[in-house]
């Protein structure tokens, strides 16, 4: 089942000079493993690196992150 948590890292990482992976996994202290689960939805980041992420880009956090609806159970 997708997360219910869309993000626009690729999109930003590409406009930042197509910034890799391991750059932003570098510049907000987690593994390019972290990064690449957040950014395909496999994986929901926490607060913290939520707005650390965010602060790589100059970004609102709803700039980068959007709650996606999902039907109840």
């Amino acid at each position: 089942m997708a997360l219910p948590i869309a993000n626009q890292i690729r999109r930003l990482r590409f406009e930042h000079g197509e910034m890799t992976q391991s750059e932003l996994a570098e510049k907000i202290g987690m593994t390019r493993q972290t990064v690449a689960a957040i950014e395909a939805g496999k994986y929901s980041p926490s607060l913290e690196a939520a707005f650390r992420i965010a602060h790589v880009f100059e970004a609102s956090l709803d700039e980068v992150f959007q709650w996606v609806s999902i039907p109840p159970l």
